[in-house]
């Protein structure tokens, strides 16, 4: 599958607002699209930061879906939205093990690395760091987004409530060193985010 993330700062008394829009009319412009696999809509209240994620099963069906959300994307985010920042990855790992229950957690860690070792880096994480991730309570998902050609990517850690997320911090640090060592990749950003909305169908 593939992934476009949509990353937007402003005012953080203005949130609600975008919320909103994203989670009815943003839903229903993504839904009508040909490949749609679902989305996700994530919150940091406190500095204004909003995290929206939708799920395509092709490259193609991705770039054919941003003509339209290119045209309505910054009338769903105003008044809230400052700057926007959109991205493409493909989807190098992807376990769904529940659902996150709105309010729950999300950690993103943004790495880059060479692109040359982006497969070295699928390897590493799947057979050694999703396995000790999603060895803490209370995790609902992991996955790991690439852009092959720029060498970056995002490693998401979905939990069910904010005090497993909270509860996991620890012990995810560890697997985080180890991982980027053996991929021989950076750790670029460290967010954590509030749960709106995560639904995403693999099949």
């Amino acid at each position: 599958m593939f992934v476009r993330t949509v990353y937007a700062t402003g005012d953080p008394t203005k949130t609600d607002a975008a919320i909103r829009a994203l989670n009815t009319a943003g839903r229903d412009l993504l839904a009508d699209r040909p490949g749609y696999r679902g989305a996700g809509v994530f919150v940091d209240r406190e500095l204004g930061k909003l995290l929206s994620a939708s799920w395509w099963a092709s490259a193609a069906d991705r770039h054919n879906s941003d003509e339209v959300m290119r045209v309505k994307r910054a009338a769903l985010l105003e008044p809230f939205a400052g700057t926007v920042t959109v991205d493409n990855y493909e989807v190098a790992a992807l376990h769904v093990l529940q659902h996150p229950r709105v309010g729950g957690g999300l950690r993103v860690t943004r790495l880059e690395f060479d692109p040359a070792d982006t497969d070295l880096l699928t390897d590493v994480f799947r057979a050694s760091v999703m396995p000790r991730l999603e060895a803490a309570r209370g995790v609902a998902g992991a996955s790991l987004f690439v852009d092959r050609e720029r060498g970056r990517g995002m490693v998401g850690m979905l939990f069910v409530d904010r005090d497993a997320l909270a509860a996991s911090r620890s012990g995810h640090a560890v697997a985080r060193h180890d991982g980027v060592a053996k991929a021989h990749a950076t750790v670029t950003a460290l967010e954590e985010f509030e749960v709106v909305h995560a639904d995403v169908r693999p099949d």
